[in-house]
């Protein structure tokens, strides 16, 4: 991010640019804001994001009454240099009326996988006693390996013999064990994104 404020077309945003924050893991659009100099110079110091009020007339760090930051991975200069994107981990809902989003509630999409891999990593990390997640943890990696191959097989018993709700349920358990194993191995889900992503560029390529 060297060089970053220099970038920036100051003198057309009038010292304010506008900032797009956004979800590091599901890409949703968490709120809009703006930065000057002061404000892009502190965030990128400390890490969590920083903006300046246009009411209050000064810098406020997002959180900093809620407590939910959000926690700066990249920011990205558009073409013209007068708009930025801000690439974020939020550690809790981004709105002040306690939504992920200052757009409201969003539908359902690949972001609610993020949400679960979020808190699964988290308890990686805390073990807090009680949870079956953190059990998981404790027993290591063959345990968690077990458990993927059970679900496994379960899916494919209710594919050939149950109903589909039954199907779902089994297939939400595959894919809750598969984030566990993911975190136990430090794997950050941006990479399964990237992953995806590239074969399905490799394929638009090969149809061409």
């Amino acid at each position: 991010m060297n060089g970053l404020t220099d970038k920036i077309n100051w003198e057309k945003v009038n010292g304010l640019v506008p900032c797009v924050v956004q979800d590091k893991l599901t890409n949703r659009v968490l709120m809009l804001a703006y930065m000057n100099k002061d404000a892009l110079t502190k965030t990128l110091a400390t890490g969590k994001i920083w903006f300046f009020s246009r009411t209050k007339k000064r810098l406020w760090m997002k959180g900093e009454k809620s407590k939910n930051c959000l926690y700066l991975s990249d920011i990205l200069v558009d073409c013209d240099g007068d708009t930025l994107l801000v690439k974020a981990v939020p550690a809790g809902p981004a709105c002040h009326k306690n939504t992920e989003s200052c757009f409201g509630q969003l539908d359902f999409d690949v972001g609610i996988l993020a949400e679960l891999y979020r808190v699964i990593a988290q308890r990686r990390v805390e073990r807090p006693r009680g949870s079956y997640t953190s059990e998981l943890f404790n027993n290591g990696q063959e345990k968690i390996c077990a458990k993927i191959i059970e679900e496994s097989e379960e899916v494919c018993r209710a594919a050939k013999q149950e109903t589909k709700q039954r199907l779902i349920e089994e297939s939400v358990d595959v894919l809750y064990h598969l984030l566990v194993l993911l975190a136990s191995k430090q794997v950050d889900l941006a990479e399964v994104w990237q992953e995806i992503g590239r074969r399905r560029s490799n394929s638009k390529l090969q149809s061409q």
